[in-house]
């Protein structure tokens, strides 16, 4: 692993543990002024800061507590100041209806390093489903 590769695991990691923790401020630190979300919820593409926080906003909101948020299989490619990196998360919790949910996600997201700070600028989530019945993969399947 490179030096920005440490750089970008650890900057995807505090970026998780501001998911976890439902900290809108300290997430939104992590994406560029230039961002576009690709999500797996209308509208599906969200573009600039505003929207992906009300993205966010939205997705927080459906939680009573914390959100569990469990990174598995991380790649991380990186050059001098760009880098890339695909996941998988499985994302769980309380729902507001006191229902216990999980699902997969995955994750891909293209950074940018400008004035030695990394910053998101593009993120792709999208939700696996099951062939044989077009629902959304849930735990332990995967």
């Amino acid at each position: 692993m490179t030096s920005n590769d440490a750089e970008v695991a650890a900057f995807l990691s505090s970026r998780v543990d501001a998911c976890q923790q439902k900290d809108i401020d300290r997430l939104m630190s992590h994406y560029s002024s230039d961002i576009v979300y690709y999500d797996a919820v209308p509208p599906l593409q969200f573009a600039g800061p505003e929207e992906v926080r009300r993205n966010f906003l939205r997705w927080f909101d459906g939680y009573d507590g914390p959100i569990g948020l469990e990174t598995h299989d991380v790649k991380i490619a990186t050059s001098a100041d760009v880098a890339f990196a695909h996941m998988l998360h499985l994302d769980s919790g309380t729902r507001k209806d006191g229902l216990q949910s999980a699902v997969w996600v995955r994750s891909t997201v293209c950074c940018r390093r400008s004035n030695g700070k990394w910053s998101i600028t593009h993120e792709h989530i999208s939700m696996p489903i099951n062939p044989e019945n077009l629902q959304a993969w849930f735990p332990p399947e995967l």
